[in-house]
């Protein structure tokens, strides 16, 4: 199940990437992301209370607490960069920079959470960095 809701994510964020190079023709980067942010915020907080699980705010520890708004102060400043790169650049030069994040994100999990990686997950990663600089050079 999990690789349908990723296949989901992947095909919703190309949408995404074209829908906001069109949306964004003459509006501040800035305004743009925050009209986006708006309609994320609604639709996150309409499926909790769909699924009910609002109740399950108080049992939010601390910790996560301090990491989920630290992941949201990240992804508050990624969505500032994205929309300003793909307002001046093009969106099939900006679109493989910021998908190197699954790089980024393999080093990350390698040196701050310890998880290991086979032979084929390592080469996967390098062809990926590879071909992000092949589709932008």
């Amino acid at each position: 199940m999990w690789f349908l809701f990723a296949l989901g994510s992947s095909i919703f964020a190309a949408l995404t990437s074209i829908l906001a190079k069109i949306g964004i023709e003459g509006v501040n980067s800035n305004l743009a992301t925050a009209i986006r942010t708006c309609v994320v915020l609604l639709m996150s907080w309409g499926m909790v209370f769909v699924t009910n699980t609002q109740v399950d705010i108080v049992e939010i520890s601390r910790r996560s607490w301090v990491f989920l708004i630290l992941s949201g102060i990240a992804t508050g400043a990624s969505w500032l960069c994205y929309y300003k790169a793909l307002q001046i650049g093009e969106a099939s030069k900006v679109v493989p920079i910021d998908k190197l994040s699954v790089v980024i994100t393999m080093i990350l999990a390698a040196v701050i959470l310890h998880e290991q990686f086979t032979p084929k997950s390592i080469l996967g990663c390098v062809l990926i960095g590879a071909g992000t600089l092949l589709m932008v050079l």
